[in-house]
């Protein structure tokens, strides 16, 4: 698999990233251990969790391979802080004082010393962003998080926290912006994708399949297999079960089919290939789906097919 630096950093990633929102929840142990080899044998060396994922169970099985499936020093591992659900309410709390607290149970579900890359899930409105940067300066400067990033900002909050960053060498710098990026959302293109052009800052695209739709599993109704089958996970798809959607899922059909690909595979491959990306984040729920995610690599698009899917899905 290719490898890609974030930035201009030394960070080097894969540009197929692994995601575990369903670790330790819809995805058992084996399960997890069977992506892994997966992943791992294709030439993936990124795995994208947070203590949001199952309640920190997505952690916890990660930590649980280290040393079974890999070594620590093998694999790049990512996860965030900033949200937490107390009595199953979303909190957002970037203060100092909770992110590291965060990260120390972070590093306690993960059973290591360090993550790779360490990253704010969301922008906290109530929370000085001083106070939030001084938290990532913490966790780099202990050696607890090699690299740090920002997830989920817009464009005008993505630069202003890289640009403090950038204004004192003593400062953790911001390597990494992690956001939503697929045919279904390009609204990254507006400010976020400009702003890590700019700042030499690697992008990382997560949900690049539109939360499962641009499969085209979800073009003649929901398979009681599927995400939005499951209570917990219909709010994250449903956004795109919508006419516009289907739209762009039919022309990307339309085009899997005459280059004799799957539609997830063009899908996956007009993300990935997209200028300033660093690594697409892709998500399983058993080792069989993953294998045939992983297909992926070898798919190249057309310039003209590129174009097309860019004006459908504009």
């Amino acid at each position: 698999m290719e490898m890609r630096r974030a930035g201009n950093s030394g960070l080097t990633l894969s540009r197929l990233g692994l995601g575990t929102m369903t670790w330790g929840r819809d995805t058992d142990t084996h399960e997890a251990a069977d992506q892994c080899r997966a992943y791992i044998e294709a030439g993936g060396n990124f795995f994208d969790t947070s203590p949001t994922f199952g309640d920190g169970d997505s952690e916890r099985v990660i930590g649980g391979l280290i040393g079974t499936l890999f070594e620590r020093d093998e694999v790049v591992i990512a996860t965030k802080a900033g949200v937490t659900h107390p009595d199953g309410v979303r909190t957002v709390n970037n203060s100092r004082q909770s992110l590291i607290a965060e990260l120390e149970k972070s590093l306690s579900r993960l059973e290591t010393s360090y993550v790779d890359l360490w990253q704010v899930q969301v922008w906290d409105d109530h929370t000085p962003l001083e106070d939030t940067l001084s938290a990532l300066d913490y966790a780099y400067t202990s050696g607890k998080a090699r690299y740090v990033g920002i997830s989920n900002f817009s464009g005008w909050q993505s630069a202003r926290a890289i640009t403090i960053q950038e204004s004192n060498s003593a400062k953790a710098p911001i390597v990494t912006n992690q956001i939503e990026f697929s045919l279904l959302n390009r609204s990254g293109e507006a400010e976020v994708i400009p702003c890590a052009k700019a700042t030499n800052t690697g992008l990382l695209a997560w949900a690049p399949l539109g939360r499962g739709v641009l499969t085209g599993k979800y073009r003649s109704g929901i398979p009681s297999d599927s995400r939005a089958a499951a209570p917990h996970f219909l709010k994250h798809v449903e956004p795109y079960l919508q006419e516009k959607s289907a739209r762009i899922v039919d022309a990307v059909a339309v085009a899997a089919e005459g280059l004799g690909f799957s539609p997830l595979e063009v899908a996956l491959a007009w993300v990935r290939d997209t200028p300033g990306v660093t690594s697409a984040i892709v998500g399983a729920r058993t080792g069989a789906q993953l294998r045939g995610i992983l297909k992926s690599e070898e798919v190249s698009l057309p310039d003209i097919v590129r174009e097309v899917l860019d004006e459908i899905s504009a």
